[in-house]
């Protein structure tokens, strides 16, 4: 765990501990504040019903109004306390977990990085809420215990019982429901992860009539998460039910011996009264626990994936920003293998390219042609070697800089929710004509402003349903806005037509003449006329690299790659 990331727990719960403190402060006097409706009842039961004074009853109307009005007052800046604690803790946290769950999302998939985002929100949910304040009233109770104790001893005797009886009841709960809610969630979590995971394959299900199968899948699982949370939902019911029915069962105990104190001449009426009621603002909080127990618990494990999502990010990144690099991209004694595989799937690999250079990767499927794309722009790290560009490694570059200087179109198009103009520009304050210059080179200027709202047209989840070839022409764009220095096309004419990819191919030439490299990964030939060198991978390891014109057996005229020339294949550096 990197300095940084400890520091912004640490941070975080400091913010955390320090509102806490502060809104336990105001607790104490919210709850002495409490004590002025039970003063009232003793007063007017003891004072003005005995006196007939209208003079007194009017006094205590008047302080006992003005301590209510302050009581609503310090709710109100408690309750505030807590949502500037929650919004403050939010803040702190936001982009360190939204980076470390897009680190996890590389590695573990999109459940993990998901889970990350809504604990987040969950954490929020739970500081503004009201769960959060019952233990402090439970903090304060001895307050109301040692009111008790002034107007009888056996009061506060009482009130002490109940209050040790309601807390051993909720550790009970505690320990009957822990594990069976945590195998529960685990296992809802599992539930939701796998049956995300196959929506994104809606259409593949749907198409080959898989959905009865993947429901009975999904019913399975839905039925094993819902019974373990059946179990612990029962337990703790069952709890809470004897802890409300010891509540009760408590008033009745406090207003038999008060009547019993009354009779014997002990206490007066009006005390009885107010202990009634005090002995429900005692036992209260303790009864609040046991209802809010499941939010305790559901918030702090949420704390906890947080916090092992961001103990688990190594961010190896620089931290400050880069100028826009001048000079060749370098690939050194590159090394890669997928995680949780002992075989290297690149081992050796060396090649540079120049400004303007344009190189076209082939080679049959799994010999780590979109592994070596993703290690171009940094997204995963090697596990030997390096790629540098203008002497720079890529891994390591501060991300904000480095986006500005590479331009990436993935084999998986997506688009995000926002705007086509958004989406060409990043996501950023776009400049329009960067947007427009930038649609141009990729040929779709004149294909966005036939759509309903040109430029201004949402796409992403739920918006405008575009083709494939929109997609990654608009995808394209976005790669060349801002005319950056390094781009690296992954399958850039899977879903092109004819006219799409004569646009990829003059784009690629006026990219290379501004001195960008261009590196593009592709399986039909027709494209690869526009590179000008050519790397050649193989299953076994074996490469080669150099000028179109002169890497031998590259490829047959269908396009298929031909086994390599003995001497044509440069050593193999071991990692």
């Amino acid at each position: 765990m990197g300095n940084d990331t400890l520091a912004t727990i640490n941070e975080g719960r400091r913010v955390f501990l320090r509102g806490l403190v502060w809104a336990g402060v105001v607790s104490a006097f919210i709850n002495i504040l409490q004590l002025a409706v039970p003063i009232y009842m003793l007063q007017t039961h003891d004072r003005v019903i005995t006196s007939h004074s209208y003079d007194t009853l009017t006094m205590l109307t008047i302080l006992t109004v003005g301590a209510l009005v302050t009581y609503g007052a310090l709710e109100y800046v408690r309750s505030s306390t807590f949502l500037v604690l929650g919004n403050r803790l939010i803040r702190q946290l936001n982009l360190p977990t939204l980076e470390a769950a897009l680190g996890a999302a590389q590695q573990d998939g999109l459940g993990k990085a998901t889970q990350a985002l809504r604990d987040l929100s969950e954490v929020r949910g739970f500081i503004t809420g009201n769960a959060v304040g019952a233990p402090m009233e439970a903090i304060w109770s001895p307050i109301f215990m040692a009111v008790l104790t002034l107007l009888h001893p056996l009061y506060g005797l009482v009130a002490l019982i109940s209050a040790v009886a309601v807390v051993a009841l909720s550790l009970v709960a505690d320990l009957l429901s822990k594990q069976v809610l945590k195998e529960a969630n685990d296992a809802q979590l599992e539930a939701t992860g796998r049956m995300a995971a196959a929506l994104r394959q809606a259409e593949v299900i749907e198409a080959m009539g898989m959905l009865p199968a993947v429901g009975r899948r999904w019913e399975k699982a839905q039925r094993t998460a819902m019974g373990l949370m059946d179990v612990g939902t029962r337990r703790a019911k069952a709890v809470s039910a004897l802890s409300r029915t010891v509540r009760y069962g408590m008033q009745v105990a406090t207003i038999a011996l008060g009547a019993i104190l009354v009779i014997e001449g002990l206490v007066s009426p009006g005390a009885m009264v107010a202990a009634s009621i005090i002995m429900g603002r005692v036992l209260q909080p303790f009864d609040n626990m046991i209802e809010n127990w499941r939010s305790w618990r559901s918030a702090g494990s949420a704390w906890e994936r947080i916090r092992d999502t961001l103990e688990a990010w190594r961010p190896n990144r620089e931290t400050t920003p880069l100028p826009l690099p001048e000079g060749p991209l370098v690939v050194e004694g590159l090394v890669y293998g997928v995680p949780g595989n002992t075989v290297a799937l690149l081992r050796g690999l060396e090649f540079r390219l120049e400004p303007g250079d344009v190189l076209g990767i082939i080679g049959p499927s799994a010999v780590g042609k979109s592994s070596l794309a993703r290690l171009l722009v940094g997204t995963i790290k090697p596990n030997a070697g390096g790629i540098f560009l203008g002497g720079h490694n890529v891994y390591g570059w501060e991300r904000g800089s480095f986006g500005r200087a590479v331009g990436y179109l993935p084999q998986s198009i997506s688009l995000l929710d926002g705007t086509i103009r958004e989406n060409i520009a990043r996501m950023q304050d776009e400049d329009p004509a960067l947007v427009i210059r930038a649609a141009r080179l990729a040929g779709v200027h004149d294909m966005i402003g036939r759509l309903p709202l040109g430029y201004d047209t949402p796409v992403g989840d739920g918006r405008l349903t575009l083709s494939g070839g929109q997609k990654q022409r608009i995808a394209l764009a976005r790669a060349l806005y801002g005319d950056p220095r390094l781009i690296v096309l992954d399958e850039p004419n899977a879903n092109l037509d004819a006219e799409g990819e004569a646009a990829l191919v003059r784009a690629i030439g006026e990219m290379s003449a501004l001195g960008s490299i261009v590196v593009m990964i592709a399986h039909r030939p027709s494209i690869m006329q526009a590179a000008n060198k050519l790397l050649v991978l193989e299953k076994n390891q074996r490469w080669q690299f150099g000028p179109r014109s002169s890497v031998a057996g590259a490829v047959d005229r269908d396009g298929k790659v031909q086994p390599l020339r003995p001497q044509a294949v440069p050593p193999v550096k071991e990692a």
